[in-house]
Order: structure tokens, then C-alpha cells, then sequence
């Protein structure tokens, strides 16, 4: 390999003789150095919510005219967004639909069915907000509660819902377990935090306690519907028509609208979303807000229409905007939970939907955390 460099390099050196000089020295052809590379990047530019695209020369100043192959190539990046978000759409209406059939029919089934449906949905997201509150982004601020405390709260708030059923009432076992959880955080080894009783106890009462009143909504309201008109035709051997109850027809209904909130507010959101509605959430807007109002409140009067409960439209109209106020406002809470815990999801369990509340309502790091890790 030397030898052969260095007859390159001497032919190389005297190659600018003339060729009647050179007797038996045969020059080697020098390759070609390559041509250069015109780089192009593509510019996303979305000044009012629409795409736009440029291609710029990387160090250039003026952009080269575009000829027909980079407008093919910018239709192809806009058939391409589209496309992603008509495949996202559809996901989530087709797991809506799929949500709603299924808790339709586990609702349906009432008791120990459904209760046992809350408690294990209570339970992965009592999991999941504990582990929000031991990631980097909000430990980084607080001391987490140990892991077995935590694990603890999530037994303990999976039990809520059957303690509830079983008694009707479940303010003293919410407040034992309370004050257990914060023996076994006082009697811990170590510097003992505030942070971790406040967290642990708010777990409790966020993923357990409140979760408990579907229960009661439920199975608790157990006075028949006797206007109900499919109960005249629901068999007798799966209840019959004692079975259509106030609490099962208000639970379906809860349950329908809040589907239809979450999937009218991201179809408003994206057709006519401009003005945002809280720094907690970016993406959610007011436009998209009224929409999901809108369908909350339509398929509330829908479905009373159907099921004759409530009697009037206006009571069907004031049920609609109680479940869309409380949904909206438990997805706020939870976006404030991410938002601190630097994750773009809680769960990926319902792709499509976001858990709210307590999975009835995607995950990436966020820029808090690519500073911690890039700094560590």
C-alpha cells in the first residue's frame, strides 16, 4: 500500500510535465473528485394551521426553483400528513365504537361484572399514576412515596369499588387506609417527606375513591326504569325488565357521551381549533371544547330520546353538560399530572383515547427530560 502511494504521489508530481518528456513513466488517471452534493432540507412551516413547504440549499441563501420533481415530492409530504391523520381518526372512532360496545355490555351485566371491570381498571390506573409520580420529571421536585407504599395504594384503591358495592358506603375505608398510608410513611426508615403522604393520599382519593361513585351510580340507583321501552323486550332470563334500572340508563348514558365529548372535541380541535384553552393542555382549544360540548349534550338528548329517561330534552340537555364538565376538567388534572411527569401519555391501553380520570376518558420525553439526561 506505501508503494503504490508513493508512485501515485510521483506521478501525481511530475504529471504537469509535458508528455514527450516522460519516456516510460505511465501516468495513472487521477479520480475524479465527486461532484458536489446540493443538500436539500424541508422546511415545515405552519403559519395558520396549514403546511406549507420550501427547499432550501443547506448554507444557501435563495431557493432554486422547483421543478417537477420536488412538487411531486411536497404533494407527496401532504398526502402523507393527511393520511396520518385520517388513520388517527379513524382509530379513534373505531375504538369509540369499540369501547362502547364493550362497556355496553359490561354495564349491562351490572353487580359484581361491572364492579370488578372498575376495580381492575382502577387498579392499572392507580399503577400508572404512581409511576407518574416517581419519574424524573416530577421526583426531580419532590420525594416519591417508596415503591411498596405505592403498591400498597394501588391494591388498596382496586378494593375501593367492591368495598363500595358491598357496603354502599366507603367513607370510613377511605379514611382507615388513608391513615394507614400515612403511619407506614411516618414510620419509615430514613427523612420522612410531606410530598409522600401528599402524593399517596391524593393517589388514594384520585384513583380510588372518586372512582367508586360509577359503582354507586350504577348499582345503587336500583329503581326500575318502567318507561324504558327496550325493557319490555329484554329476556326474561337476564333480569327481564326489572333489570333496566335508573342507575344502569344513566351509567350508559354517562359512559356514551363522554365517548362522544372526547371524539367530537379532537374532530372540532382539528377542523377549527385556533384559540388555545389552558397552558396545562396546548392542543386543546376553544373551538374544540364547544364541539365536544356539542356532541356531549346531542348524544345525551339522543339517547334519552331512545332510552326514555330523562323525561324532558332540558334535563337530558343538563346531564350532558355535568358529564362533559367532569370529564373535561378530570382530563385537565391529568394533563397537569403528565405535563409535570414529562410524558405525553399516562397510558397506552386504548389507542386513540386518552385515560381520563381513571382509563375512561400517546408516550415520548419531553424536552424537561432530554436536558436531565443530557446533562447526566
Amino acid at each position: 500500500m506505501a508503494v503504490a502511494a508513493a508512485a501515485f504521489l510521483e506521478v501525481d508530481r511530475y504529471a504537469r510535465f509535458p508528455r514527450h518528456l516522460s519516456l516510460c513513466t505511465k501516468a495513472f488517471p487521477l479520480p475524479r473528485p465527486p461532484p458536489p452534493v446540493l443538500r436539500f432540507r424541508l422546511l415545515l412551516v405552519r403559519p395558520s394551521r396549514r403546511l406549507s413547504a420550501a427547499f432550501l440549499p443547506i448554507g444557501g441563501s435563495a431557493a432554486p426553483k422547483a421543478d417537477r420533481h420536488d412538487e411531486d415530492a411536497l404533494e407527496g409530504v401532504e398526502a402523507t400528513v393527511s393520511e396520518q391523520q385520517g388513520s388517527q381518526l379513524r382509530k379513534r372512532v373505531v375504538f369509540g365504537l369499540g369501547i362502547g360496545l364493550g362497556a355496553g355490555g359490561v354495564v349491562a351485566a351490572g353487580g359484581w361484572v361491572f364492579t370488578g371491570a372498575v376495580a381492575a381498571a382502577v387498579f392499572a390506573a392507580a399503577r400508572e399514576y404512581f409511576e407518574l409520580v416517581r419519574s424524573r420529571g416530577i421526583a426531580a421536585g419532590m420525594t416519591p412515596p417508596p415503591r411498596y407504599v405505592s403498591r400498597v395504594c394501588s391494591v388498596i384503591c382496586a378494593l375501593m369499588p367492591m368495598v363500595t358495592l358491598y357496603f354502599g358506603n366507603i367513607d370510613v375505608s377511605v379514611t382507615s387506609s388513608a391513615f394507614i398510608v400515612a403511619m407506614a410513611l411516618v414510620l419509615q426508615r430514613g427523612n420522612p417527606r410531606f410530598a409522600q403522604l401528599s402524593s399517596a393520599v391524593f393517589g388514594l382519593f384520585y384513583c380510588g375513591y372518586l372512582p367508586c361513585f360509577w359503582v354507586k351510580l350504577r348499582c345503587g340507583l336500583a329503581v326500575p326504569a318502567l318507561n324504558t321501552k327496550l325493557g319490555h323486550v329484554w329476556p326474561v332470563v337476564l333480569g327481564g325488565q326489572t333489570h333496566w334500572t335508573v342507575g344502569l340508563i344513566a351509567t350508559l348514558i354517562s359512559i356514551s357521551s363522554i365517548i362522544a365529548a372526547d371524539t367530537f372535541a379532537f374532530i372540532g380541535g382539528k377542523a377549527f381549533g385556533r384559540t388555545p384553552l389552558t397552558s396545562i393542555s396546548p392542543k386543546k382549544t376553544l373551538e374544540g371544547a364547544f364541539a365536544g360540548l356539542t356532541g356531549c349534550i346531542l348524544t345525551a338528548m339522543l339517547l334519552s330520546k331512545i332510552l326514555c329517561w330523562p323525561t324532558t330534552l332540558l334535563s337530558a340537555s343538563g346531564f350532558g353538560v355535568l358529564n362533559f364538565t367532569g370529564s373535561l376538567f378530570g382530563d385537565l388534572i391529568e394533563s397537569m399530572i403528565k405535563r409535570d411527569a414529562g410524558v405525553k401519555d399516562s397510558g397506552s391501553l386504548i389507542p386513540g383515547h386518552v385515560i381520563k380520570g381513571f382509563l375512561f376518558h400517546r408516550m415520548g420525553p419531553s424536552k424537561r427530560q432530554l436536558k436531565d439526561w443530557n446533562a447526566s
